[in-house]
């Protein structure tokens, strides 16, 4: 196991490495979504190295086996500069080239805005269902202006169904007893989300890095118009788009995996994904 990330204001994140199987074709950087952990992407992650690529994760602040309080941020840029400091060791380390930065729903928000920032260093990237518009309603934006300026800090239920997030029982069931799994979000960091998400979206015309962008057609965790939006706007010969229509939040989890998987991995295949 890698040695854990201790953040700039003294978090110890947990992190996790999976070897490829063979002589790595490069390294792919997995950010979990919301209230969940990097854990449950092992069986992507067997994918990805049976394909030779070898594979890191982290548990973000406020989730899994890291350190902070659940579902909450420090300041507006918390999450950003974690991932950031984790890029830099990454370097540091001088893994397997190409990097590629694969974020799932919060974390592709996450990763999007350090890509947005031009300051990642990564070769590639790729946006599972990411939460560029997280779907509010005029009641709940209103609830999170008040949230914001009253109690920024408190932790309260995100509101998402477990059975959202698969169409796969197994999956959702596995969900619903994973005890490294949390429900919460406070104000503070669901102004991130979704501050992040339009700036990412507004950045997407000025897009540079080769980018693999899918999303699920029938999501009720996020709203699949941001993942459109983006993909309108962004170059087509930078972004490539699919959308998988019927398929619920986790395409990786559903029962048409196998389809997504490939097209992961036909991509990562494409002279689109080299060192830079």
């Amino acid at each position: 196991m890698p040695e854990p990330l201790i953040t700039a204001d003294g978090l110890q994140l947990g992190r996790v490495a999976w070897p490829a199987a063979k002589a790595p074709r490069g390294t792919v950087l997995i950010v979990h979504g919301l209230g969940e952990h990097c854990e449950r992407y092992v069986g992507l992650a067997a994918d990805l190295t049976a394909a030779r690529w070898s594979v890191q994760s982290y548990d973000q602040r406020g989730h899994g086996a890291s350190e902070g309080a659940r579902g909450d941020i420090a300041t507006p840029t918390s999450l950003l500069d974690d991932l950031a400091l984790l890029l830099d060791i990454l370097h540091t380390e001088r893994v397997p080239r190409p990097l590629v930065l694969l974020g799932h729903s919060m974390g592709g928000t996450v990763a999007a805005r350090v890509v947005a920032d031009g300051n990642a260093g990564v070769d590639a990237l790729v946006l599972s269902s990411p939460a560029l518009d997280p779907g509010l309603n005029a009641l709940q934006r209103l609830r999170l202006a008040i949230g914001v300026r009253l109690v920024p800090h408190l932790p309260v239920r995100n509101g998402l169904s477990p059975q959202w997030i698969s169409r796969d029982p197994q999956i959702v069931s596995q969900y619903i007893d994973d005890t490294r799994v949390h429900n919460r979000v406070t104000p503070e960091l669901a102004r991130f989300i979704v501050g992040a998400g339009r700036q990412v979206i507004a950045s997407a015309a000025q897009w540079r890095v080769p980018t693999l962008l899918l999303w699920a057609g029938a999501d009720r965790c996020v709203a699949p118009r941001g993942s459109a939006a983006f993909a309108a706007a962004a170059p087509k010969g930078v972004v490539q788009s699919r959308c998988f229509d019927g398929l619920a939040h986790e395409i990786f989890n559903e029962p048409e995996r196998d389809f997504v998987v490939g097209a992961l991995i036909e991509w990562l295949a494409s002279p689109s994904v080299r060192p830079r």
